[in-house]
C-alpha cells in the first residue's frame, strides 16, 4: 500500500522512518512481498532497523524464514496463525530464537483459515498452545470487524497482548479496559496530515510507503 505524498508522488519510506523515530520507538512492518510471494524485503528491513525497533510480519511459514527476518534486523519476527505451518514450526522457531511474537488473525470471531497442523480455529486454544510453547506476546488482529474486546480481554488475561487489524487510536480507552498492553495502528492519517502540512508548494520530489508500515 502506497500513500500519496506532496505533488501526488509517494513518500520516501526512509523519510517516513526518520519522522516516526522522533515520536515512536517501535514500528510494526507488514512486508507484503513476504506475505504474498514469500520474498521478504530483507535489505530494506536491514536499512530501516537502524532507526527504529521493528516487529516484522513477513508471512513467515516456517522457522527458517523467521530467523531470516531477525538476522535482517527485526527486533521480533511476527508468526501468524494465518501463515505459520502449525505448532511444529512454532516449537522449532522458539528453539532457534525467543525474539518472536504471535498474531491471532481473526475473521468473524474465529481464526482466519490456518494451516491444518493447528487442528483448531479456536483463538483461545491457539493462544494456549502458543504461550505453553514459549512466546508470551500475542497480537489479536481482527480483519473485517471492530475488535472484539471480550476476546482481547480473555487473551490478555494469559499474558501481554496487543491489538492490531481494525484497531484505531480512538480505541485506547477500550484497550486499557481489556488490559491489553498496546495497539498497532496504520499510519494513513499521519501521512495525510504530513501531506496537508506540506501544502501545495511542497517539493514534489519529496517522497513514502505507509507504515504500520505496509510495504509493497
Amino acid at each position: 500500500m502506497v500513500a500519496p505524498g506532496p505533488g501526488g508522488r509517494p513518500f520516501d519510506p526512509f523519510d517516513v522512518v526518520d519522522r516516526l523515530a522522533k515520536d515512536y520507538s517501535m514500528l510494526y512492518v507488514v512486508d507484503l512481498d513476504g506475505i504474498e510471494h514469500q520474498e521478504p524485503q530483507l535489505d530494506y528491513l536491514q536499512e530501516i532497523s537502524r532507526d527504529l525497533s521493528l516487529w516484522v510480519d513477513g508471512g513467515v511459514r516456517n522457522a527458517d524464514q523467521a530467523i531470516d527476518i531477525l538476522v535482517a534486523g527485526a527486533h521480533r519476527a511476527v508468526l501468524s496463525s494465518a501463515y505459520l505451518q502449525g505448532p511444529r514450526q512454532l516449537r522449532r522457531a522458539w528453539r532457534l530464537s525467543t525474539e518472536l511474537v504471535f498474531e491471532l488473525e481473526i475473521v468473524g470471531g474465529h481464526l482466519a483459515p490456518a494451516d491444518p497442523g493447528w487442528e483448531t480455529r479456536d483463538p483461545m486454544e491457539i493462544a494456549r498452545i502458543v504461550r505453553e510453547t514459549g512466546p508470551d506476546h500475542l497480537i489479536v488482529s481482527p480483519r473485517e470487524d471492530d475488535p472484539e474486546w471480550e476476546l482481547v480481554a480473555k487473551v490478555a488475561a494469559g499474558g501481554p497482548t496487543w491489538v492490531d487489524g481494525s484497531f484505531h487510536p480512538r480505541d485506547l480507552p477500550r484497550l486499557a479496559e481489556a488490559h491489553a498492553v498496546g495497539g498497532i495502528f496504520h499510519l494513513d492519517e499521519l501521512l495525510t496530515r504530513w501531506n496537508d502540512a506540506a501544502g501545495p508548494e511542497a517539493d514534489a520530489t519529496t517522497s513514502t510507503s505507509t507504515a504500520r508500515d505496509d510495504e509493497n
